[in-house]
């Protein structure tokens, strides 16, 4: 019987700009080909081995190739090159929270507490309700409605979380 799996790995990614001038610390260089629009380069690679390359008629397997527009992700100490529209339907980025909200969850997590109960207006401190209150769309009783801040806090919880920098 097929089972379906989701990736739960975390990964590093850069969507390349044109402006970069390094990629996990490699050296961006623009390739000679030229756009005919706006005469810049096409495409660009960087070199992820300084190990002496196999002779001109074998591909060269340590440069990477890629355009404005294209990610370029570290997985597993692995480089490699996807289009928007393919990262997009592969990864999500973690949820970004406030530190207090972090802090809650790992508190809870710590304790034994239920994803649910953590969720429960009554027991979060009052910096965390505030910050889920913020939101507009707030916990409407009456059409039982969820604010975007409380799923953002229930996402961070199952696949983890980047805290807020402060202000």
């Amino acid at each position: 019987m097929i089972k379906i799996y989701r990736k739960t790995a975390t990964i590093k990614a850069e969507q390349f700009d044109g402006s970069q001038t390094s990629l996990f610390g490699y050296e961006v260089m623009p390739d000679s080909l030229l756009d005919a629009l706006t005469g810049e380069p096409a495409y660009y690679s960087i070199l992820i081995d300084d190990v002496e390359s196999e002779p001109d008629d074998f591909p060269d397997d340590n440069e990477v190739s890629f355009e404005i527009g294209d990610w370029i992700v570290n997985e597993a100490d692995e480089i490699k090159v996807m289009a928007d529209e393919e990262f997009k339907q592969q990864y999500a980025e973690l949820p970004v929270i406030p530190k207090e909200v972090a802090g809650w969850i790992e508190k809870c997590k710590h304790d034994g507490t239920s994803v649910g109960d953590m969720l429960c207006y009554e027991r979060q401190p009052e910096k965390v309700r505030d910050w889920i209150e913020l939101t507009p769309g707030t916990y409407d009783f009456n059409q039982r409605r969820y604010t975007e801040h409380q799923e953002l806090v229930a996402r961070a919880w199952l696949y983890g979380y980047q805290v807020e920098e402060d202000k």
